[in-house]
């Protein structure tokens, strides 16, 4: 980031996910009133395609590691195929000791090369899902894997866990990230055009406000009062847009009788795994984000539904 600062003449700069030291692949870079939306922009899905190289273990889980285990031991193709079906889906994944992570206020990786980490004092397992997982390639001594994956995703780890499950042990050999939400390899820069290119030329290549998040749904404010409104941090209503958010219904309750049946406790989106019962917890609401479009089209902010019923709440105002 430093080294595009300077490049592009700019002061605040973000990115949207850092990347292995290892790793290529697609970063994106948030400049000016855009690092707003880092938090947004990070939060979504990721691709990659990755090496897994087998037979031994190492302490950062990738190649540059140092080495723990070795195993002369080499999976087929089709225990791979096999192993790999384990990661498909939602489960729960342990970070690397060497990763970002913060434990009471430090980096595990400083806590890691300083020697510090304990048993309690570790990385906790966090939930992750892997929508997409598919062998590109396997020689016998490693394979080349492309994956989709939601924000939080360790490609280590699963290299790492990868290993374990085919008994043999397996780390990251290499990493390249396709794909960062709407952000591809198609429309990514080189660094070393950031580094030689005149400003100018650069300033073309900068998506705009109005090309961010537009997986979200939109609104459109009626007018520049409307902004100036927002801007002061009133709630937009419904006679503040030019079509109004069509907010979801909330499902009607489920009847409950005493007589119910095992089977009306069950949902249709339950997993096999899952259990169901009459008391399990209900599955929390998705988070609605709305972005919002000035009546010039371009993305002046986003918002969230208000507690007043129909109003939308500017929940960050790119004035």
């Amino acid at each position: 980031m430093t080294l595009a600062r300077r490049a592009l003449g700019v002061s605040r700069i973000g990115h949207t996910g850092t990347l292995d030291p290892m790793a290529t692949g697609v970063l994106p870079l948030v400049i000016g009133r855009a690092t707003r939306l880092a938090q947004f922009l990070t939060a979504s899905d990721k691709s990659y395609e990755a090496t897994v190289a087998f037979g031994r273990t190492t302490d950062t889980l990738d190649a540059s590691g140092t080495i723990v285990t070795a195993c002369d031991r080499r999976p087929t193709r089709d225990e791979l195929a096999q192993a790999i079906g384990r990661f498909r889906g939602r489960f729960d994944q342990t970070p690397p000791v060497f990763s970002a992570k913060n434990i009471d206020g430090e980096r595990s990786y400083d806590l890691a090369r300083r020697g510090k980490l304990t048993s309690e004092a570790r990385p906790k397992a966090v939930s992750v899902n892997v929508k997409r997982l598919e062998i590109l390639s396997f020689d016998g001594n490693s394979a080349r894997l492309e994956m989709q994956v939601t924000a939080g995703f360790y490609v280590r780890s699963l290299a790492h866990d990868l290993g374990a499950a085919l008994e043999c042990g397996a780390v990251l050999a290499a990493l390249r990230r396709t794909q960062s939400g709407e952000f591809g390899l198609d429309r990514a820069v080189p660094l070393a055009d950031v580094l030689q290119s005149p400003r100018e030329s650069l300033a073309e290549r900068l998506i705009p406000f109005r090309g961010l998040l537009s997986e979200l749904p939109s609104v459109t404010l009626r007018s520049a009062t409307q902004l100036e409104r927002l801007k002061n941090g009133v709630e937009m209503a419904p006679s503040d847009l030019i079509v109004p958010f069509p907010f979801p219904q909330s499902p009607p309750e489920a009847e409950t009788t005493a007589n119910a049946s095992p089977e009306a406790e069950t949902t249709a989106n339950a997993s096999p795994e899952a259990e169901t019962t009459a008391n399990a917890p209900p599955e929390a609401a998705p988070r609605i984000i709305v972005r919002l479009l000035g009546p010039d089209g371009d993305l002046v902010g986003l918002a969230k539904p208000s507690k007043n019923l129909g109003n939308l709440h500017g929940w960050v105002v790119l004035g």
